[in-house]
């Protein structure tokens, strides 16, 4: 089976860029959930690469590269190493993407655009407003899935062969685990938020205390004075 679903999307605020699905798969709307909530719970701190089991036969992989997620969808059963690699051809095929369409003053040819001196790409992305800006790449994701559906061919064979990189070092957590520490994470906030709030209330009625602390203490001097002032002046009218 080919990677099921694929999302492309700017980690800083989890906007969707573009996303592919696999033909044969029409039930997919709980892992399309799943995918936004996964990728609206990243930050510039979340682990680059992660293997995310789901409560189904099926896994979540993401990829994290200058500031974009690429996350897919595949079975239990597909071999994770082929998952990445798979991401890491969908990440290239992605800013070449955006280089042919938006930039006219770079090299086409240049695959090593994470090097390049050319930064018109991170700025189209960064300020992308709307979701799925980029769906006109989806028929080349669509192509990627494709390439990738038969992991015992020649051609993946081949990829996995010259692949070197240490499968062992990438994350594995489970989609509750993920999810929950989303909603965690907002709670957390929202006490945050209430505890802030109740901080200013309580600032403000320490000021009031004081304010009321100090009336107390100087009252009986001021009436002093003002008697003493009073007393005065009628003695000094009287006379």
């Amino acid at each position: 089976m080919p990677p099921l679903l694929t999302f492309v999307a700017r980690v800083s605020d989890g906007l969707p860029l573009v996303a592919s699905f696999a033909p044969t798969q029409e039930n997919l709307e709980e892992q399309k959930k799943q995918a936004k909530d996964i990728v609206r719970g990243l930050s510039g701190r979340s682990i680059a690469k992660m293997s995310i089991e789901t409560t189904s036969s099926t896994i979540f992989h993401y990829l994290i590269k200058d500031n974009i997620c690429y996350l897919t969808l595949t079975e239990g059963s597909y071999p994770k190493r082929l998952a990445f690699l798979y991401l890491e051809e969908v990440a290239d095929a992605f800013i070449e993407f955006i280089l042919s369409t938006h930039s006219t003053s770079t090299n086409n040819n240049n695959h090593h655009h994470n090097n390049g001196s050319d930064n018109t790409w991170r700025q189209i992305i960064e300020t992308t407003p709307r979701p799925y800006a980029f769906i006109k790449c989806e028929p080349i994701l669509q192509k990627k899935q494709r390439d990738f559906v038969d992991p015992t061919s020649s051609q993946n064979s081949d990829k996995l062969s010259r692949d070197l990189s240490d499968i062992h070092s990438i994350m594995r957590q489970n989609i509750s685990q993920v999810l929950d520490r989303g909603e965690k994470l907002d709670h957390v906030s929202q006490i945050s938020s209430e505890l802030m709030s109740e901080s200013k209330k309580f600032k403000w009625g320490a000021k009031k205390l004081t304010w009321q602390a100090r009336i107390a203490q100087y009252a009986p001097v001021v009436a002093i004075v003002g008697f003493v002032v009073f007393v005065l002046g009628i003695k000094f009218y009287v006379m």
